[in-house]
């Protein structure tokens, strides 16, 4: 397979539902789909895929067969080559190339967003771009658009967030946020490259956690727990941040994104195969924690996501709700579902343990 041309505007508009799409969005969205090659006999997908990306045929044959039948074959081109692929999941065909393939895909939350946006007028990326000097459509922004986290706002939010952003320079080597300084702003890199670094007792110069390119987002961990910047994000480069404060990022971002649960949804969740995640730190969680419970404290999350199976829901929880929710949002803007226990352990109706001695409440 590979991936190394895109298609043209005028190619995708003979697609469905892109056919149907403002310019600029179509303009943006374009930015996304690459054209894809398969050779012949190569299977594209199976019956019962759950993979979660829209599929279009732009030239070849392919074969549709379902319990080994074939059902229909597909030719590129055509009217019937207009419409995605086996789009409902689990997908219902097996498609499998009879002679050498080109066909686009892309991640379906984004298709269904981008086009809620576009039919409800509210979302022009042209409009967006050119409010911030530039009237390009900017990478960044379809970046930001992809994650899981602004997939879950409601559309009547996006554009009050781009609006309310202020775009500020920054030098390469210039600190954006300190490590123990107080949170004031959420911020999204327009371009540029930053590194983010913690202090330790053993390493005063800071462990290097990460480093952030255009779309990817810092500074949320502070804002939602009330708490102290608990690490240092310095430009790598010279860049632009976009900048969105305190309060506008709690009304319009993190409101609307976050899944608060009850003790008693909680457990619901657990029974139907969810995980327990306490965020706190390890004296906390060896004196009272719920039975089964996995424990990554706050500050190491973002390092531990790979330990966490993104297959399952994850019910989060601290002592108050603060810590629990800044995790969350962390774990959903990685696409791992998560909810936020209301009331943190007080309110925690599930076997504890405290001490080495089981209890229950």
């Amino acid at each position: 397979m590979s991936h190394s041309q895109t298609l043209s505007e005028a190619s995708l508009r003979r697609l469905s539902p892109l056919d149907g799409m403002k310019a600029a969005n179509l303009t943006a969205l374009a930015r996304k789909i690459t054209v894809n090659n398969l050779a012949a006999d190569r299977t594209l997908f199976r019956a019962g895929d759950t993979d979660e990306h829209t599929i279009w045929l732009i030239s070849g044959t392919l074969d549709l067969s379902e319990g080994g039948r074939t059902v229909a074959i597909l030719r590129g081109g055509t009217p019937e080559a207009r419409e995605p692929l086996s789009a409902t999941l689990p997908r219902r065909y097996t498609a499998r190339a009879i002679d050498p393939i080109q066909y686009v895909t892309i991640d379906s939350a984004l298709l269904d967003t981008s086009i809620t946006w576009d039919q409800t007028g509210i979302y022009e990326v042209e409009d967006l771009a050119g409010a911030f000097g530039n009237g390009e459509v900017c990478d960044w922004m379809t970046a930001l658009l992809q994650t899981p986290t602004f997939q879950r706002i409601p559309p009547a939010n996006i554009q009050a967030i781009f609006m309310r952003m202020q775009r500020v320079p920054f030098r390469a080597g210039e600190a954006v946020i300190k490590q123990g300084a107080d949170g004031d702003c959420f911020y999204v890199i327009a371009r540029g490259k930053c590194t983010v670094t913690r202090e330790t007792p053993l390493e005063a110069k800071g462990i290097r956690l990460a480093e952030l390119g255009p779309g990817e987002a810092f500074g949320e961990e502070a804002l939602i727990s009330e708490g102290k910047r608990n690490a240092t994000v310095r430009m790598l480069t010279d860049g632009e941040l976009m900048r969105l404060n305190k309060q506008d990022f709690h009304e319009l971002i993190n409101e609307p994104s976050q899944q608060w649960v009850s003790s008693s949804e909680a457990r619901q969740i657990i029974e139907r195969g969810g995980r327990w995640l306490d965020v706190r730190l390890p004296s906390e969680f060896q004196n009272l924690s719920v039975e089964g419970a996995t424990n990554i404290p706050l500050c190491f999350m973002r390092m531990k996501l790979a330990s966490l199976d993104r297959d399952v829901p994850h019910v989060v929880y601290c002592d108050t709700g603060r810590r629990s929710s800044a995790a969350a949002f962390i774990l959903m803007a990685h696409g791992i579902d998560a909810y936020v226990v209301r009331g943190g352990t007080a309110s925690v109706e599930a076997p504890m343990k405290t001490g080495g001695a089981g209890v229950r409440r």
